[in-house]
């Protein structure tokens, strides 16, 4: 009897999952939907971009997915569990989050490293899995040592990656990543973000406001305008062939 060498279809698996969320935000003049019913599932190991006009909510549904805010309608799930029910802290191990500007904490980057847990291993060791951790983000073992303040943008970003990488999250959201970076700093950023995706099968969930980057990734792109989810899909449909009318005004710079 002869046995297939073809490999069975593997179903992608969801992570991460919105169903009908809403954020309502307001003050004395009223209350306004930063995030209007967006239902979507995230699948693990895959990269996504969030684009979208000035105003469009991409930040505002970002954070809602490690519970920097909280939704006021719906509800997420992180492997099939209400995200209400993870305590924050222990959430945001699994579900990191990297900011458009990086925040490094006084002292020098191995301080920083240490600073999200206690590494349970000799003083030898413990440099070595830092070490690693600094080369998997592209900057050299010998930086452990520097001053995190002494540091360029992109390396500060690259040691906040590091850190991240810490706790082995499982999914990485990244606000802005490169927004404030030289083209050559950015580059190394969207670079290392794919490798991290490919070698270690993170999910990739970055917020952009720049299209071009969003092709550069790759994978899966939702449209976001006025809190809601105008398109999603393969990132080069949405971006070259987009089927809704604000898609089509967005991707020729009607929409600001």
């Amino acid at each position: 009897m002869l046995v297939s060498s073809i490999m069975p279809h593997t179903r992608p698996q969801t992570i991460l999952e919105t169903r009908n969320v809403t954020r309502i935000v307001g003050n004395c003049h009223g209350s306004i939907k930063t995030v209007a019913d967006i239902s979507y599932a995230f699948n693990k190991g895959e990269i996504y971009s969030i684009v979208g006009p000035s105003g469009a909510g991409k930040s505002s549904f970002l954070r809602l997915l490690n519970r920097l805010d909280d939704p006021s309608e719906g509800e997420i799930l992180f492997h099939n569990k209400l995200l209400a029910t993870y305590p924050p802290t222990e959430l945001r191990k699994k579900v990191a989050m990297i900011f458009q500007i990086p925040y490094l904490f006084p002292g020098t980057v191995k301080d920083n490293l240490e600073y999200c847990c206690r590494f349970k291993k000799s003083p030898d060791d413990q440099t070595r899995i830092m070490g690693g951790l600094l080369e998997r983000a592209g900057l050299h073992r010998e930086f452990l040592e520097k001053n995190a303040a002494d540091l360029s943008v992109g390396e500060q970003q690259r040691v906040a990656i590091a850190r991240s990488l810490v706790l082995e999250p499982e999914v990485l959201l990244l606000d802005e990543p490169t927004s404030a970076l030289d083209p050559t700093s950015a580059q190394i950023i969207e670079q290392l973000i794919l490798s991290l995706s490919r070698d270690l099968h993170l999910t990739s969930i970055i917020v952009t406001h720049n299209p071009e980057q969003a092709k550069r990734m790759g994978g899966e792109t939702l449209l976001l305008v006025k809190g809601r989810l105008i398109e999603s899909g393969r990132t080069e449909d949405i971006l070259d062939r987009p089927q809704s009318e604000s898609g089509r005004k967005y991707i020729n710079k009607e929409l600001i």
